[in-house]
């Protein structure tokens, strides 16, 4: 890679599993770093939970050093309060990179989706078929690993339109 190469954390949160993956990006080559599930104790009271995650996620920050991070955007669940669960982690997913000074891009599931399949509805062995596509070296341990190196790529794709808008702003 370059010295023009960008460093991405990618994250998909999750209160029981939070996927994570890291990648470098040149333009448009990319190049796999590493990937991970954090999985909080899940017998502990939630505001232990998300320090946990939160701590974990430093961590990772200060071992690999990413320049930017990007975060999967919540859905509507079925039960409020899955969903609200799943917005606290959403919430530490987001500050803990911005409290370490990364920029931090959010993208809803079906971009990232089209953004790595072409397609904004294909299912989850079809983004992780891509990503070993797209990352020939890439490995992961499972889906929310998966999906996180996706949303990694989703913003490596789309920050060129970022940079664009925030230097017009």
């Amino acid at each position: 890679m370059s010295a023009h190469s960008i460093r991405i954390l990618g994250l998909d949160p999750g209160l029981r599993h939070t996927g994570w993956g890291i990648l470098d990006a040149d333009g448009n080559r990319l190049k796999f770093v590493a990937s991970g599930t954090i999985k909080p104790p899940t017998d502990q009271d939630l505001s232990l939970r998300l320090l946990g995650l939160h701590d974990e996620i430093k961590k990772l920050i200060e071992e690999f050093r990413p320049d930017e991070a990007a975060v999967e955007e919540t859905f509507v669940n079925a039960g409020a309060r899955s969903t609200l669960l799943l917005g606290q982690a959403r919430g530490v997913c987001l500050v803990t990179p911005a409290s370490c000074g990364l920029r931090v891009g959010e993208y809803a599931a079906n971009k990232v989706k089209k953004s790595v399949v072409g397609a904004g509805h294909a299912d989850k062995k079809q983004v992780q078929m891509m990503i070993k596509v797209l990352m020939p070296t890439a490995k992961f341990n499972g889906a929310d690993a998966a999906d996180a190196l996706a949303i990694a790529v989703a913003h490596a794709h789309h920050r060129p339109a970022l940079n664009r808008r925030e230097a017009s702003l």
